[in-house]
This record gives C-alpha cells, structure tokens and sequence, in this order.
C-alpha cells in the first residue's frame, strides 16, 4: 500500500485530471455551434400546366422547345444538367412511372444526344427553369435517327443532394 507525501501527491494528480477531463469536454461541447445538415434532397415540379417536357411529349429535329420546370431546395439550390440519348433498346430509367409506346427495338444509326451542365443563380432555393433549347437536324453523318429517347434532368443542391427526373419523349421530323 502507498502512503505518505507521493501518495497524496498521485491522489492530487488524479483529481486534477479529471477536473481537467471534464473541463475540457465541457468546453467542447458547449463551444461547438450546432451545424444544421441539409438532409433534405431538392425538388422537380412538373406538374404546372405549361410544364414541358412530360412523358411521352415530342420534341422535333430542326426547332426548338424550350423546358419548362420549377426547381426548389430547403437551403439553396446549385446546378442542373440535361441528358437527352436514345431509347432504342428499351431500357428504363428509375423515375420513369408512365409507360409511352415504343416503336420497335432498333441499332441506333445516327442518335442524337445532349449532355448539358446549367448553374442555378447563387442563392436561390426556387428556381423556373424556362429554357430554350435547339434541336438541329443534322449533324456531320447527316440526319438523325427518329424514335424513342429519353429526357433527363439532375438537380443537385449546393449540399450535393440530387433529384433526377427522366421521362420517355419521341424525337421526330415534321
């Protein structure tokens, strides 16, 4: 058994350790600011009467349409992006809840695709997409294949949460 002057001396130790222990995670945890997380993924509305594209919509080659949407974010919104390419092989998108009718299976030839990155005003937690977008009717293998396509849209706030949107369109010749 310890006795004596090094034992009070250890004794003393130890209680300021403690002390110091409980010092220090009192002052951690009080000092921190409690940091509101965004958990909360932003919004697609298409469902406005001017709303455009929508499921099994056609677009045509050679004119232009413009897409109409209204975005929106709990804290702020960051960036949207375009993702047109052709649906020939029938596959299926997760968003994807009206089933237009498909023309035949068919080996693209000539398929248009767009793959566009559009920013969002900073500071904005709605947005009305209200975008004209030009659909040429050829391009250096001459024209495109008509058919089945898919119009997709990412929204991604400025937390990095995203919300895709995919819908079957028909990209036609008039």
């Amino acid at each position: 058994m310890i006795t004596g002057m090094p034992f009070k001396l250890f004794q003393k130790m130890k209680k300021n350790k403690i002390v110091f222990l409980l010092f220090l995670s009192g002052t951690l945890l009080f000092s921190c600011e409690k940091e509101d997380i965004d958990q909360v993924k932003p919004d697609i509305d298409m469902s406005a009467m001017d709303a455009f594209p929508v499921a099994c919509d056609t677009l045509y080659f050679g004119e232009n349409f413009t897409l109409k949407a209204v975005f929106t974010d709990n804290v702020e919104l960051g960036s949207f992006n375009l993702d047109i390419h052709h649906n020939f092989d029938h596959h299926t998108h997760s968003t994807e809840v009206i089933e237009c009718n498909l023309a035949d299976k068919k080996e693209p030839l000539n398929p248009y695709i767009l793959i566009q990155d559009f920013e969002i005003p900073e500071g904005s937690s709605s947005y009305e997409a209200n975008l004209e977008i030009s659909l040429p009717s050829v391009n250096g293998d001459g024209k495109y294949d008509e058919g089945d396509y898919h119009f997709h849209i990412n929204l991604v706030d400025k937390n990095g949460w995203s919300t895709p949107y995919g819908v079957g369109v028909k990209m036609m010749y008039r």
